[in-house]
């Protein structure tokens, strides 16, 4: 599975999961298994604000474009996202929703 990130300020963070086909995003489950080979679903046609863009199947392999929330102070990589190669099931690594900041105590 090959995902885009698109940056976008949202104060909602995002929680992503993998399963074959499926994904899970902040508890919704999106099940992508029925699209067949060379076929595009656009964003319209998907329930949720969390896509950017089509989903389509090219190779065997799910490619998305999902919006990446961050907060008003997010580091680089977060707004400059690389694209995701997934090969495996579970939970997703995103990049931070802000910079953390160092404490003094």
């Amino acid at each position: 599975m090959q995902i885009n990130l698109s940056p976008i300020r949202r104060d909602m963070s995002l929680q992503l999961t993998r399963s074959g086909d499926a994904l899970t995003i902040n508890g919704e489950v999106f099940d992508f298994s029925p699209l067949s080979e060379g076929a595009t679903l656009p964003a319209e046609a998907i329930a949720s604000d969390w896509f950017a863009g089509p989903v389509e199947r090219v190779g065997g392999e799910l490619h998305l474009t999902l919006a990446l929330p961050h907060g008003t102070d997010a580091p680089r990589q977060t707004l400059f996202p690389t694209s995701l190669s997934l090969t495996g099931d579970g939970p997703v690594s995103l990049p931070p929703y802000e910079r953390e900041t160092e404490h003094d105590d």
